[in-house]
Formats: C-alpha cells, structure tokens, sequence
C-alpha cells in the first residue's frame, strides 16, 4: 500500500519546507502549484516533492480533483501547505492502509492564530475529510470543498497544526476573499438575501462564537476572533444582497401589454 501526500500551493515559500518535513513519512508528497511567482516549486523540490505547475482558476475542488489523477497511491492524505502533521500520526496511517480499512477518515485540525492555538470560538478546531482511498472519492464546491464518497466516514486520533494566520493584512485579505467566494456560492445556490439578515446574523454570529461556543476562553485573541467573526459575517451578507440587487438590475424587464 503507497501513501502519498498532497499539497495544494500558491506562494507558500513561508510555509512549504516546513509542511514537507512533517509528511516526509510518505511513500511519495505531490506539490500541485498554482503558477506561484516566489521560490515556492523551487524549495519543495529541494525538500524531496514532485511538484507539477496546474493553475487554480479560483476552483479549489477541482485542483484536488486534478491532484488524484496525477499519483497512483492507493491512499492519499491532502496537507495544506500552512498545515503540519502532528508526531505520531504516521502509525496510525500505516496501520488502516494494512487493514485496508477503507472510509473516507476525518482528522482534528487545530488552528494555530497569532502563534496561540485556538480551542474555542470560531476557531476552535475541526475536523476536515483528507485521509481517503486515492478510487473512491471526488470533491465538489468553489471554496470549502468537500468530499463526495459512499464510504463510512471515520475519525483518525491524529492531528494537524494549521498556522491560519499570522499577520492582520493575511486576515483582512482573506477575510474579504472568503466573503466574496461564500455570496458568489450562496447566490449561484438561490439563496435570497434579506437586509434583517445583515441586521441581526452578524451580532448573533458573535454571540454564538464569543459565549455559546466559550470563546472568551481564548483570552484577548478570543474576543477580537469573535468581533471580527461577525463582522465577516456582515461582509458575507452585504456582498449577497449587493450581487442580487446587480443581478435584479440587469435582467431584461418583460414589458407589460395589458
């Protein structure tokens, strides 16, 4: 049974011999890069990957998908490029490939914000599907994809470690590219935007962030993590309503002949 472990990368030269290291207990680690313009290709080549250059047009499902076609691994474990594999996750990996335990296994993925990790709020860490038989799976969505598998979905006891963000400009920015990607879905999926939703979603969003899921048990980052939280939620709603206000605006008017 062959393991390999796929990267994702785009301008990820902070982060990539880093990434590297920690899966350098698999048979094979496949870089797919998007047309980076830093020393990204050319550090995980020094680090032992094989990278191959495949541009992301905005479709990160499709890149994942485009990933499985390029290695014939009979097991694949997708690492984003600011994430690590935590010591001990290698065993337990090799132990369901010898088994043969086919499912598509979910991994704890803490968030590392600011060098604190975070365990509460809108950052507490979660479990995303990147442990899976290389023949049996496909991914589908603009941003958060997700897995499409008739396997039983299973949790492994490893973790990862993702260093999500380490400077305001990075947050700000993809604070705003998320935004931006999540109303463009939300609007292709017919959802019909309302102004009580910008009114009343962005303090709940807080509320459910900072006390239903004991964020302020995160400290000072905690609270700042959970304004922000809703305000991200604002964003989201207001580029929703705005995109369906253009799209109202632009669709030909049917003259009326009665």
């Amino acid at each position: 049974m062959k393991l390999a472990v796929i990267i994702l990368t785009h301008n990820e030269e902070r982060h990539i011999e880093a990434c590297i290291r920690s899966a350098s207990f698999a048979d094979e680690i496949l870089v797919i890069d998007d047309d980076s313009t830093d020393r990204t290709a050319e550090m995980a080549r020094a680090a032992g990957a094989r990278v191959i250059s495949h541009p992301l047009a905005g479709d990160f499902a499709g890149q994942r998908n485009f990933a499985l076609t390029q290695t014939d691994a009979d097991w694949v474990l997708y690492v984003d490029a600011d994430e690590r594999v935590n010591e001990g996750a290698e065993a337990e990996l090799r132990r369901v490939m010898a088994e043969n335990a086919r499912a598509a296994y979910e991994i704890k993925r803490i968030n590392v914000a600011f060098g604190q990790e975070m365990h509460y709020g809108a950052h507490r860490p979660d479990y995303p599907r990147r442990f899976l038989p290389r023949d049996a799976v496909r991914w589908e969505g603009l941003v958060h994809e997700r897995t499409v598998s008739n396997l039983p979905v299973r949790r492994l006891k490893g973790s990862l470690l993702h260093y999500t963000y380490t400077d305001w400009d990075q947050y700000f920015q993809k604070m705003n590219q998320y935004a931006t990607l999540m109303a463009k879905r939300r609007l292709a999926e017919g959802e019909r935007p309302s102004f009580l939703k910008i009114l009343f979603d962005p303090p709940f969003a807080f509320f459910r962030s900072y006390v239903i899921q004991r964020g302020f048990l995160d400290g000072r980052l905690g609270f700042i993590l959970g304004i922000f939280h809703g305000f991200y939620t604002m964003m989201k709603y207001v580029k929703l309503y705005y995109l369906e206000e253009g799209n109202r605006a632009e669709s030909p008017q049917v003259p009326d002949h009665t």
